[in-house]
């Protein structure tokens, strides 16, 4: 028997290229190997304010990305968070498990609330209701970013502290952290990892950017002192650059460098930015395949497929937690 893998993205702002090779590649690349199941986690999107009429919008665009990058729906389980209630059920479940302390300790919290005491509390228990995603369907390995890896150990945390006081019901998951291209930085600010929610568009290569877009921010991108185009933590610019060449080019790293010996910045920056737009090119002709009808329809039925599953583990939940 398979095990299991999930993960999900929240349908706001615009998926780049980090978003790209840190996990969407990732899940194509896993998805055979495990019984998989990606969410469109759309419960997690409005911890913060969203238009919702843009957020149905952006739902259905995400789930077309998800299939342009190679999901496979006859292979894996796609559907929408909030099309199975048993998530949102779970997450109360824990939140009377989790602890105060570990919650006010997550990063991301800091770093999205702001100290703000306007921050929501469901921006506080967001990592909660990840958990609740990952425990439903007995997650034996969660494909995740270093900047959800601490969501991922209280996770981990939790099913282990109901598995003690309510006996084994929860898989506790493991993370899968690929070696390179985990962080795809900043095109601006290279120390800082490439965000959809910053301020600047001109950081971030998207999905969807158009070929001279590509190459007017790449041409733009900062680059560190020095020529040399080689991979060298001390010069997180040119290393960032060359990773995302490497990645898409599929040349190994020491061919990257060999490849580059002697040339300037601006030859190696057109070779990328040539190199981006091909690679992107096939990827922005399948996302205009899907129509709305076809998406809603996969939708549902991974819907129906992740409920059974999900049912099932809340119905033992309650049972050992004499609750039903």
């Amino acid at each position: 028997m398979k095990k299991r893998i999930f993960s999900g993205a929240q349908p706001t702002g615009k998926l780049h290229i980090g978003n790209y090779l840190g996990a969407l590649r990732n899940w194509v690349a896993l998805q055979t190997e495990y019984e998989s199941f990606y969410c469109i986690v759309n419960l997690h999107a409005v911890t913060l304010p969203q238009d919702p009429s843009t957020l149905k919008r952006k739902t259905l665009d995400l789930a077309r990305i998800y299939l342009a990058a190679g999901v496979d729906p006859e292979v894996s389980t796609i559907f929408i968070q909030s099309d199975v209630s048993e998530h949102a059920e779970l997450a109360w479940v824990l939140n009377c498990v989790a602890r105060m302390g570990e919650l006010e300790r997550m990063t991301q919290f800091k770093d999205k609330g702001k100290g703000e005491e306007r921050a929501s509390v469901g921006l506080f228990t967001y990592p909660v209701l990840m958990a609740s995603d990952i425990l439903l369907y007995q997650t034996d390995l969660v494909p995740v970013g270093q900047d959800q890896k601490q969501h991922l150990e209280l996770t981990r945390d939790l099913a282990e502290r109901f598995n003690r006081d309510f006996g084994e019901t929860f898989v506790v998951p493991d993370p899968y952290i690929p070696p390179v291209g985990a962080a795809i930085m900043s095109l601006k600010e290279p120390q800082k990892k490439m965000s959809k929610s910053d301020e600047n568009e001109a950081a971030s290569i998207f999905l969807l950017d158009d070929p001279d877009t590509i190459t007017k921010k790449i041409k733009k991108a900062v680059t560190d002192s020095g020529t040399a185009i080689t991979f060298d933590d001390s010069r997180p610019a040119i290393t960032n650059l060359l990773t995302i060449y490497h990645l898409l080019s599929g040349l190994p790293l020491e061919e990257c460098e060999e490849h580059f010996a002697g040339k300037g910045y601006g030859d190696f920056k057109k070779e990328l930015a040539e190199v981006t737009v091909e690679f992107l090119r096939p990827f922005q002709a399948k996302v205009r395949e899907f129509d709305d009808a076809t998406l809603k329809a996969i939708l549902r039925r991974g819907a129906e497929k992740a409920s059974a599953i999900a049912s099932e583990t809340l119905r033992n939940v309650y049972e050992r937690m004499g609750i039903r």
